[in-house]
């Protein structure tokens, strides 16, 4: 059988790189991942060129500047990046003939903020108030892929993903920052805010729904799915987990980055539709994620 052919964008980044390898584990696919140094999303031509002579059954979009705190600074940029490379690579693939399936990572980030009384798991029904530059341009990827579907028929699928961690090469993020941050410094660690409330999915939990959207095309055609579970914890408990298991009992200093203009204090979001529709239900609890991350830096950071 011809194996179906993947066009990922993104395959150098956290998901991209553990979805390859997922993908690779079996013999179905044939993967081809755009790479920045050679083609760049803005460059409509250079899109185009390489994603119709793929011709591929799927484009999973995972490309983006993901630094939400970034967006503030650099909001052009992100908005260049995000939004119209997103743009470029919908209007290149509508005359891929093979086409299946366009999905699209999305984020929780552009639910944006709610006042403490509407602090409930939101679903995909839930209004968007996108607050910050990174998910104001998520959400109008979003809004540009039911366009393209309602005037053109294009098939695609829209992934709302909650904070994932479990990376082993980059401490940016909120969960490995603590673990790296508490491996090298004994005595003390400084970080952003302690108030805001978090839900997280542990990579595997995701890749596992990525191989259910492609191995379902007929349910996940046309639909949004929130790719998270309703486990938000807030920040301040996440990083007293974490100095527990690594044993730490040093000074956080709280509140020594600058202020976010905006600041969201609550993400989280239920997977009740995801789990209806395709039967994925995440497996992996935070506990275990968070040891097998702990693993990984330890390990490194040796």
């Amino acid at each position: 059988m011809d194996k179906k052919r993947i066009f990922i964008t993104g395959g150098t980044g956290f998901i991209g790189k553990k979805l390859i390898e997922r993908l690779m584990e079996t013999d179905r696919f044939a993967v081809l991942q755009l790479r920045e140094k050679e083609c760049s999303l803005t460059n409509y031509a250079q899109v185009g060129n390489l994603v119709q002579t793929f011709d591929p059954h799927f484009i999973i979009h995972l490309a983006a500047k993901t630094e939400v705190e970034k967006s503030f600074y650099e909001p052009v940029e992100f908005s260049e990046v995000n939004y119209c490379g997103t743009v470029n690579l919908i209007e290149k693939a509508r005359s891929c003939k093979s086409l299946e399936l366009f999905i699209f990572s999305s984020t929780m980030e552009t639910y944006g903020a709610f006042p403490k009384h509407l602090w409930t798991p939101f679903t995909e029904e839930t209004t968007q108030h996108p607050n910050a530059p990174y998910a104001v341009a998520k959400l109008a990827c979003e809004k540009y892929l039911i366009y393209a579907a309602r005037a053109y028929g294009f098939p695609s699928t829209i992934l709302r993903q909650a904070n994932t961690y479990g990376r082993d090469d980059n401490d940016f993020f909120v969960v490995e920052q603590m673990i790296t941050q508490m491996l090298k410094n004994k005595d003390e660690v400084n970080f952003g805010y302690r108030e805001p409330w978090r839900n997280f999915l542990y990579i595997e939990d995701l890749l596992d729904l990525y191989m259910l959207i492609l191995n379902n095309v007929n349910l996940s055609m046309g639909e949004v799915f929130c790719a998270g579970i309703p486990n938000a914890i807030q920040i301040s408990s996440l990083a007293k987990i974490i100095a527990d298991k690594l044993k730490w009992a040093g000074k956080i200093n709280w509140g020594t980055k600058p202020a976010r203009p905006g600041e969201i204090y609550y993400l989280n979001c239920t997977n009740d539709k995801a789990s209806r529709v395709l039967n994925w239900n995440p497996i992996y609890s935070l506990d275990y994620g968070l040891d097998e991350t702990i693993k990984v830096w330890k390990e490194k950071l040796k």
